[in-house]
């Protein structure tokens, strides 16, 4: 009778193999648990940057201009050859002996102008901007494309990026900087003063620092601004007028820039010269002004708010023009002298000036309307209120004898020619159609309101 064959060894074999099969089963479980978890975890990094990029928080710090810093810190700074080509390329000069000029919020109304003017001439321009929110974004990305035309390249970055700034000075010896970024407006700081502190003190200081360590150190020309005056009762405004009782924060904030200014020339030897803006307008201007938002009220047919002062006066402002303020801006980065300081000490003193830049001739905001309407062929919908205590002053008028002295300063457009300007730019970018009757008023009125217009009185000083 044959023997029966060991089952046990079968049967142990049977076993380890099952034990294999486990194990190895175990191991494929958790190495397809650990690439799901990473390929979730990448997914969720990618989701959080796209809406980060695209649906920013519903918040008051939507308006802060260093929100993207971390962005532009990213793709700018780390942009590799091919950005630091266009750097190059478009901070070069074309003309001997011309600049190399970094302008800070070169999106901007006056950046943009003055960007174009400096490469018209044969200077370098290099543009930055954190295109923020604060108004329709889409005017400054037109300035942006049409700068770009001009083969004027804009970084994408904020001024308190201090490693981005700091690789823009490695790359180009700048011999200026025309710093015009800033959070504007006086009665936004009501709703969102973080938003000028970040920018036009924090924003300045981080410039200034990267500037004084630079080497050469630039020579800076900077954008104060007329509302440092605030409660001055003296006229014209001069720049030996007090200038310690701000109206708004934003005037605070540009009075606390001009000592800034003032530190970093005393302590390390940077040149600097500060401008104060008296309310400027023109072709591409801010959409947050009143000629702006006049026009497209009126072409509307919406009403608009007429302000009066409190002992029933008409509020006046010295309404300047774009291209005056241009070469207004040139003429102070002409005449700058080199800073003094190297390797962030000061060797001798440096250059510090403050310039007023205006048109030298008040004009009521009534008589601006009325110049509006008769370009427009449309009566304007006056609400004449008091003004309201929101930082607004009720009269500007500059004195511009200091900026004529010393570059030849002399404003020459008048309102009514510098707003028939606007009003044909504004009509033809934003595709206005103006109904039949109106048609002849928009390209025939303005010699009629032109004629209507005296003449600006010469200034008194």
């Amino acid at each position: 009778m044959a023997p029966s064959p060991d089952t046990s060894k079968t049967a142990k074999l049977e076993r380890y193999n099952s034990y294999i099969r486990r194990m190895n089963s175990t191991k494929l479980l958790n190495a397809s648990s650990k690439l799901l978890f990473r390929a979730t975890l990448l997914i969720a990094l990618v989701l959080v940057l796209f809406f980060t990029l695209n649906y920013p928080p519903l918040s008051s710090s939507d308006h802060l201009p260093h929100r993207r810093s971390f962005l532009s810190s990213a793709f700018s700074s780390a942009g590799g050859a091919a950005w630091e080509k266009q750097v190059r390329h478009s901070s070069t000069p074309r003309r001997p002996h011309g600049f190399s000029v970094l302008v800070t919020g070169a999106a901007g109304f006056v950046g943009s102008h003055c960007s174009l003017a400096l490469k018209k001439r044969g200077d370098g321009v290099l543009g930055l901007d954190n295109f923020n929110d604060y108004y329709d974004p889409s005017l400054k990305r037109a300035r942006q494309a049409l700068l770009q035309k001009h083969q004027i390249f804009i970084v994408e970055a904020d001024l308190n990026d201090s490693p981005l700034l700091t690789k823009l000075f490695d790359v180009v010896p700048f011999t200026h900087v025309l710093h015009l970024a800033a959070q504007a407006g006086v009665r936004y700081a009501m709703q969102n003063p973080q938003s000028y502190v970040a920018s036009n003190i924090a924003g300045f200081v981080s410039l200034l620092e990267v500037a004084k360590a630079a080497n050469p150190q630039p020579a800076i020309v900077w954008a104060s601004s007329s509302s440092v005056y605030g409660l001055n009762t003296e006229n014209p405004f001069s720049e030996l007028h007090r200038t310690d009782r701000p109206a708004s924060l934003y005037a605070a904030t540009k009075k606390a820039g001009e000592e800034i200014a003032h530190t970093y020339n005393h302590i390390y030897g940077l040149s600097l010269t500060g401008l104060r803006f008296f309310t400027v307008y023109g072709p591409w201007g801010r959409p947050d002004m009143a000629y702006f938002f006049f026009t497209k009220d009126i072409l509307q047919g919406k009403p608009i708010d007429v302000y009066r002062t409190h002992d029933e006066h008409e509020v006046a402002r010295d309404f300047t023009y774009i291209d005056d303020v241009v070469r207004g801006c040139l003429g102070a980065l002409d005449t700058a002298e080199k800073s003094t300081g190297s390797g962030g000490r000061k060797k001798r003193p440096a250059q510090l000036r403050v310039y007023n830049l205006g048109n030298t001739s008040p004009v009521p905001v009534g008589r601006l309307v009325g110049i509006l309407e008769s370009l427009l062929g449309t009566k304007a919908k006056r609400h004449v209120i008091t003004m309201p205590r929101n930082g607004d002053v009720p009269f500007t008028h500059a004195n511009v004898s200091l900026a004529w002295r010393d570059f030849g300063y002399k404003p020459t457009t008048d309102l009514a020619t510098g707003l028939r300007k606007f009003v044909k730019w504004y009509v033809g970018y934003y595709g206005v159609q103006p109904k039949s009757k109106k048609e002849t008023h928009l390209t025939t009125a303005t010699a009629a309101a032109t004629s209507t217009t005296s003449d600006r009185p010469d200034e008194s000083n």
